[in-house]
C-alpha cells in the first residue's frame, strides 16, 4: 500500500468497507481508497465505488452514479460490473438490456450471470436460443480454462471447481 499498488490499496478499501481483518468499517475510509485505487488505474475499484453508490454505503443512493461507475468498470473489463449493471436493468424492467450485459459477462466466465439468464428465460423475457447461446459460451470458457494444474486444485478443494 505504501508504494501505491493499486490493487493493495483496493483490498485496504475493501477491509475498511467490511470492517474485517481488525479495521473498523469505514465507508468513507472505503470510499477515499476506491478513488485512490481507481485513479491508480485499477478497474475494479470503480465497480466498488458503484456498489457503495448504489447501496448507500458511505454515500447517499445515487443509482445513475452506480451505473456511471460500473460502466467505467466494465469498460475496463470487469465481469462483475457487468453482472451489476445486469441487474439493474433487470430491476428496472430492461431485461433485453440486462440481457446483453449478462451475455458478455458470460463469454468471460461469469455463472452468476448464467443464472440470471435462466431466471430471464423462466420468466418469458429471454429465449430459449438465449440460454443456449450463454450455455454455449460458458461451456467455450470453460474449456479455455480448463488445465491439469485447475483439476488438482478442483480435487483438493471445493472452492475451486469448476463450476
Amino acid at each position: 500500500m505504501e508504494v501505491n499498488d493499486p490493487k493493495a490499496v483496493h483490498n485496504m478499501g475493501c477491509e475498511y468497507r467490511d470492517g474485517t481483518n481488525g479495521y473498523p468499517q469505514d465507508y468513507k475510509k472505503a470510499l477515499e481508497l476506491y478513488r485512490r485505487a481507481a485513479e491508480l488505474g485499477h478497474t475494479d475499484a470503480y465497480a466498488s465505488i458503484g456498489f457503495l453508490c448504489e447501496n448507500g454505503r458511505g454515500v447517499e443512493v445515487d443509482k445513475k452514479k452506480a451505473i456511471y461507475y460500473y460502466e467505467l468498470a466494465a469498460m475496463g473489463g470487469s465481469v462483475h460490473a457487468r453482472h451489476n449493471i445486469g441487474l439493474m436493468e433487470k430491476k428496472a424492467g430492461n431485461y433485453d438490456r440486462a440481457l446483453k450485459h449478462y451475455m458478455i459477462a458470460v463469454r468471460s466466465g461469469d455463472v452468476g450471470s448464467l443464472q440470471q439468464i435462466k431466471k430471464l428465460h423462466s420468466n418469458g423475457h429471454a429465449t430459449k436460443e438465449d440460454y443456449t447461446k450463454a450455455l454455449q459460451s460458458y461451456q467455450v470458457y470453460l474449456s479455455e480454462i480448463k488445465s491439469p494444474q485447475r483439476d488438482k486444485a478442483a480435487a483438493a478443494q471445493e472452492n475451486y471447481r469448476y463450476h
